[in-house]
């Protein structure tokens, strides 16, 4: 679960190697990601073809994927979470109860302002329900109860590049790229992602 793609997407104006699907920016790490972990063998490019590769993928692994903002308005014309206003949420509550076969939730970035873990608490909130802390390491692992079931909540690194400041101040990235100069932000995403997916 992420907040919102970049306002392209919206006005259908994307870039040659922007694919027209969930986290398709051409800057965006989630595809590459994926494609590492489960050597997808992706398409970047405004097709079909991608879309359907992705599409597919995601039935096969039984993964679903979706943005936790139904639309918004944004102060600039940029991606930033920080810069949206007048925020009204996807009701995740009833998706959830719909599909009753989900039991984990993965965070596409943290707990920061806008990000989709803090409008996730919102929305909880809105309906009477918290998110309860079960592990504090990195990433913060927490569990909601919904009816008769208890779904976990995992706020991984994001995979947008403006993340690659917050990981290179990560302690855990820090060791990593101490004992391994040409270690990268990508790769730690790769190693995080992969215990999840």
């Amino acid at each position: 679960m992420g907040t919102l793609p970049p306002p392209r997407f919206s006005s259908a104006e994307l870039f040659e190697n922007d694919v027209n699907f969930c986290y398709g920016s051409k800057y965006g790490l989630l595809w590459p990601i994926l494609n590492e972990i489960f050597d997808l063998n992706l398409e970047y490019k405004n097709s079909q073809f991608a879309v359907k590769q992705r599409k597919e993928f995601l039935i096969k692994q039984k993964i679903g994927i979706c943005d936790i903002v139904e639309n918004c308005e944004r102060e600039k014309f940029n991606a930033s979470d920080l810069g949206m206003k007048n925020i009204n949420l996807r009701n995740t509550i009833k998706c959830l109860r719909q599909h009753p076969s989900i039991g984990t939730i993965l965070f596409m970035g943290g707990n920061s302002k806008n990000g989709p873990e803090y409008l996730f608490r919102k929305h909880l909130k809105k309906n009477f329900l918290k998110l309860d802390l079960i592990a504090n390491t990195s990433p913060k692992i927490h569990q909601f109860r919904l009816d008769n079931r208890i779904i976990k909540t995992i706020s991984l690194v994001s995979p947008s590049n403006a993340a690659n400041r917050s990981i290179g101040s990560n302690p855990a990235y820090k060791e990593l790229k101490e004992n391994n100069s040409s270690f990268t932000t990508l790769e730690f995403r790769v190693m995080q992602y992969k215990k999840f997916f």
